[in-house]
């Protein structure tokens, strides 16, 4: 049974009741972000039950030392750990002498939890009966500002319900931090210096081996009803890692006090004096003030929402599903720092450790070129540029030569760094989504400037790559590409992964096609390159040799091309068959059981068909589709959105519904059973995909924009908007029909269902 406690609402992600069991889950779903920090959903107070501490910094990390033995070979040196950072948040609460712990309270009632999305703000409320018998009522708003990315606020009120109280606030920083994942107690922060001023405090700390220094500060200020105490703390607790305040406050039965914290980060990264950096951020928070700061966020927010909201009509968990994954993306990345990326956590947990998958390339860009500027997406192609140096030295120590490029399976600063054999060595295919980026980029934007600027050297080192990577068999007569994961990592170390080889060969066409096209419109910049990269006529003979003769398994009697050479010699039981006890099989089966049998983690075979779409006819794909997706277990939170595609693509509403609502609500109702751990941010890119691209059947055709929009029985209509070339698109579906508007002066012609529409303001 999965879980189902959040309240199903348009705008908020809503827990009612305190529940110990739920609080891990409770803090990934309630996580806050804005881009440069992120903070999972803890408690300010001290809490004793089970809790999963998290607070993120981007592109801080750890390169955990990775000891091997005989195949060290090109092994990566190095894990990167997503490194929990200092505590910000912290605020110890002492009331008539007993200490506010939930776990050890009398009784916890009306107890609620609120994110609401809409405003990008964290509301918690309570009464609590404690142990003395005092009890108080308390409500909690915190959020971590957009407009000062550096600031977080918490407000953090106390009622006294039942007596006269003495309440004692003691709010600290403290990078004195564990990792959830570390071995032996091990702490990755190293401490500098501790300082405090009045009301302000900071702790700078430096992250062994990285170097990354980091001043945490808080600010305080206390109230009572509402004023200002302009009170200084009683007392000051100093370690070498932390530091806290203490305020007292005397209220009366009835009254209400409240602390105003506000915290968060200067790093090195941005600044070359951290703790002038952190002075800096308190005294731009403290001139705009908690109130302006609050009506600030729900601005931005409101800006955000603009342009990227998708609205559903008559189904609120569909509804709320979308916009708790819309929400999520944006407090992850808003694209204004192309040093950082997009890590499959985001700011919720440490799982899976790096920043940058292959997700940022299939799933997210096509999200971020929709609902942005399309200068968003270019940083993120930008990112990889900036690394094409690494992924030539990566390709190196694996034996490759002459520029061939492999970018890594995970990254932080272009290096590998995950270090499970087969992701590393055989999950090749990650090359070719970094290429296909690139000419989806071009291909939605129509911004080809990106190519000879920087988009060639990469297409180029890729080729190479494939080039080099490819085996020519005697026995087929064709190259063949041999040991490797496909997209389906349920199968390891296999001969002629179709999806591989396929966009190997793809790889390999598109980077002649545009060598050719700059050489003829560019000749500057094909001078240049060329001169750089020291590209032969004969090696590109050789390329194109490889790609014109590539094998790709195929079986005559099922009519499909197979998933690789040995597929059809495993036991072909599909899904349905499988005894449900023994779902899902990532938790049930050994990894050797996992390898021989035929069940399929995500798309493999299909995300081929999935990303071109174009070369194949929809009987293909139906046949195609109809094979593997029986045999699809659907345990990778990338796999559900590309079926919800593809079903929409063959009319099958019923189904490609059914794998919307698991892709929107994959964490909200815990469908994998491991959302304590934090969030699929990537993936949740492909929620906003199955409706723009499922639903409404959005491509980009000869430069022109196509919707063929189709919408589920369970809907009354939908609606969102895409910025195509500077023109802002909106649509609307309905039962009754669909309706294309735009904003702006500028007229597009667009096609629906495969009809000229020229659409004016």
């Amino acid at each position: 049974m999965n879980q189902d406690y959040i309240q199903p609402d348009n705008w908020s992600i809503i827990e009612e009741g305190f529940d110990v069991e739920r609080v891990k889950s409770s803090e990934s779903l309630f996580s806050i972000g804005n881009g440069a920090m992120g903070q999972r959903a803890n408690f300010e107070e001290h809490y004793s039950g089970k809790t999963f501490q998290g607070s993120y910094i981007a592109g801080i990390y750890y390169p955990d030392k990775t000891k091997v033995g005989w195949w060290k070979n090109g092994y990566p040196e190095y894990f990167a750990k997503v490194l929990n950072a200092p505590n910000w948040i912290g605020i110890d609460i002492e009331i008539n002498g007993e200490n506010l712990d939930l776990a050890k309270c009398q009784s916890v009632s009306n107890f609620r939890r609120e994110l609401n999305m809409k405003e990008g703000i964290y509301y918690r409320s309570f009464n609590a009966t404690l142990a003395n018998g005092t009890e108080i009522a308390v409500k909690v708003q915190r959020f971590l500002s957009l407009d000062l990315d550096e600031v977080g606020v918490i407000n953090y009120e106390i009622t006294a319900l039942n007596s006269d109280a003495k309440i004692v606030f003691k709010p600290y920083v403290d990078a004195g931090v564990h990792n959830e994942d570390a071995n032996w107690e091990e702490k990755f922060w190293e401490p500098i210096s501790v300082k405090h001023s009045g009301n302000e405090a900071f702790v700078t700390a430096r992250t062994f081996k990285t170097h990354f220094t980091a001043t945490t500060f808080m600010q305080n200020s206390i109230l009572l009803e509402g004023s200002n105490l302009s009170v200084a703390p009683v007392s000051v607790e100093e370690t070498k890692d932390k530091i806290q305040f203490s305020y007292e406050v005397a209220v009366t039965k009835g009254q209400t006090t409240t602390i105003q914290k506000m915290g968060g980060y200067a790093v090195s990264m941005n600044h070359e004096n951290t703790i002038i950096g952190a002075k800096n951020s308190i005294a731009k928070a403290l001139e705009i003030g908690v109130f302006q700061l609050t009506e600030n966020q729900k601005q931005a927010w409101a800006k955000i929402w603009e342009m990227s909201d998708i609205t559903i009509d008559g189904d609120v968990k569909a509804q709320q599903g979308i916009r708790f994954n819309i929400f999520q993306l944006n407090q992850t990345y808003l694209g204004k720092d192309s040093r950082l990326n997009i890590g499959p956590k985001g700011f919720t947990g440490e799982k899976y450790g790096g920043s940058t998958y292959w997700d940022t390339e299939a799933y997210c860009i096509p999200f971020y070129m929709a609902t942005k500027d399309q200068q968003v997406a270019r940083n993120l192609l930008a990112y990889r540029y900036n690394q094409l140096d690494k992924a030539i030295e990566n390709a190196e120590k694996l034996g490759f030569k002459n520029g061939a490029a492999l970018y890594p399976m995970v990254t932080m600063n272009g290096e590998e760094c995950h270090n499970e054999w087969e992701i590393t060595f055989e999950e090749i295919h990650r090359n070719g989504a970094i290429a296909f980026a690139i000419y989806n980029y071009f291909r939605f934007t129509g911004d080809y400037s990106y190519i000879p600027e920087k988009g060639l050297e990469v297409l180029i080192g890729i080729a190479r790559f494939w080039h080099q990577r490819a085996t020519f068999s005697t026995y087929r007569n064709q190259y063949v590409i041999l040991g490797v994961t496909g997209p389906n990592e349920y199968e390891n170390n296999v001969n002629n992964n179709f999806y591989t080889n396929y966009i190997a060969k793809w790889c390999i066409d598109y980077a002649i096609d545009q060598i050719n096209k700059i050489e003829n419109e560019y000749p500057s910049d094909y001078t240049r390159i060329m001169n750089k990269v020291k590209l032969s006529q004969a090696e590109i003979s050789a390329m194109k040799k490889v790609a014109d003769n590539m094998y790709f398994p195929y079986s005559e009697e099922h009519g499909v091309y197979l998933q690789q050479d040995g597929f059809l010699d495993k036991e072909l039981i599909t899904v349905a068959d499988l005894d449900k006890s023994q779902r899902p099989i990532n938790q049930k089966w050994s990894w050797d059981r996992i390898l021989r049998s035929p069940y399929i983690k995500q798309a493999d075979t299909l995300q081929g068909f999935y990303f071109f779409e174009d070369h194949f006819t929809k009987e293909q794909l139906e046949k195609h589709f109809d094979f593997y997706e029986p045999f699809t277990v659907h345990e990778s939170s990338l796999s559900p959105c590309v079926h919800s595609i593809q079903a929409a693509v063959l009319g099958r509403m019923e189904q490609a519904y059914t794998f919307y609502l698991r892709t929107s609500r994959l964490d909200l109702d815990d469908y994998n059973k491991e959302v304590e751990e934090g969030l699929h941010i990537t993936s949740m890119a492909g929620t906003w995909m199955s409706i723009v691209e499922g639903f409404g059947g959005m491509r980009v055709r000869n430069n022109q924009l196509h919707f063929e929009p189709k919408i589920p029985a369970q809907w009354k209509g939908y609606s969102f908007k895409v910025n195509f070339r500077n023109a802002i698109i909106k649509v609307e579906v309905k039962q009754e029909g669909t309706n294309v508007s735009i904003e702006g002066n500028s007229d597009v012609e667009v096609f629906v269902n495969g009809e000229s529409q020229l659409i004016k303001n």
